[in-house]
């Protein structure tokens, strides 16, 4: 099969077009005859080497796809040959194909292309487990999101304003203010003009942040959360580490927690498929949320895409049209 691998760490043209052995299906497994892949931040990083695969996972990228069931591994029932499903990876997503747990598999929610249908595992299994299972979102509450225009915050956006919440986030120009508004953000930040700390302690204080930018954001996050607010972390593009005064941390009784979604288990992110199976495909096929989508790239243009995304110029997703 047709596969793009890391060549060595580096800049987006380590990547490289290649030829693999088709992955065969594990106890539990499917393999996938991908359609659409989806262009993650992680996968930048792995790229760069910064984010190494867990243990047993595929060394090429790809966190998530689209595409059809072409083989089932001993014990899988669930799923048959030739259903149409987006799934998360443990890698492996650049390619013509990619074996994955069959319990990581969602349908094609009605309504949306194969394109599309990329675009949801990654984001929607990080945002869902960090900000309502993790985080406790309740309907009413204040919800701040940092990049709101990217692939986490556009869904982000449109997850909260589902269920209730009042949504502020921050964006690097005023287009992508506006974009987030378009998706029902109240309060839309350009973090290049304003401070995002006055204007949310304007409206209250949030009671649930989150997360990418770490590094400096970090305290001031805390000083925009409200009494018992909930800061949950899920990345640090500013850096991993920093100094806090942990006084108004226990003062106010605030709570700092995060994750990252990769080296959980398979049956963690099981049961996050099932929160999602239960509580967000609905909504998705009802048409009440959609994945907000950036640009197409043909799979081997994944340098192309990967400058894209690093670029931070997109709003939304990116995806590699693979089949």
């Amino acid at each position: 099969m047709k596969a793009v691998e890391i060549t060595a760490p580096g800049g987006p043209e380590v990547l490289q077009l290649t030829d693999r052995p088709m992955p065969e299906p594990a106890h539990g497994q499917v393999v996938i005859r991908v359609a659409y892949v989806g262009v993650n931040r992680p996968d930048a990083l792995q790229r760069a080497g910064l984010y190494d695969p867990p243990k047993g996972a595929s060394d090429l990228p790809g966190l998530e796809a689209s595409g059809a069931v072409v083989a089932l591994g001993a014990g899988v029932s669930t799923l048959s040959v030739g259903d149409q499903v987006c799934a998360l990876l443990p890698g492996g997503g650049y390619a013509e194909y990619v074996a994955t747990p069959a319990a990581h598999c969602l349908p094609v929610p009605g309504g949306l292309t194969m394109a599309q249908a990329a675009c949801l595992p990654e984001t929607f299994f990080t945002v869902w487990s960090n900000v309502f299972m993790r985080g406790g979102l309740q309907a009413g509450e204040r919800f701040l999101v940092h990049g709101g225009s990217s692939g986490i915050g556009t869904t982000a956006i449109q997850l909260a304003k589902a269920f209730g919440a009042r949504v502020f986030v921050t964006a690097g120009s005023d287009e992508k203010c506006a974009a987030c508004t378009d998706l029902g953000a109240e309060i839309a930040i350009n973090y290049k003009n304003d401070d995002f700390v006055e204007k949310v302690k304007e409206a209250g204080g949030a009671d649930l942040i989150l997360d990418m930018v770490g590094g400096p954001y970090i305290q001031r996050n805390l000083k925009a959360l409200a009494d018992d607010g909930r800061l949950v972390q899920i990345a640090f593009l500013q850096g991993p580490k920093v100094e806090l005064n942990l006084v108004q941390l226990m003062t106010r009784r605030l709570t700092i927690t995060g994750s990252t979604l990769r080296p959980q288990s398979d049956l963690a992110k099981a049961r996050i498929a099932d929160e999602l199976r239960q509580h967000v495909w609905p909504l998705i096929t009802a048409g009440k949320i959609r994945p907000v989508m950036d640009q197409e790239f043909a799979l081997a243009d994944a340098a192309t895409a990967h400058a894209r995304m690093e670029s931070s110029a997109h709003i939304g997703k990116i995806v590699l049209k693979v089949d």
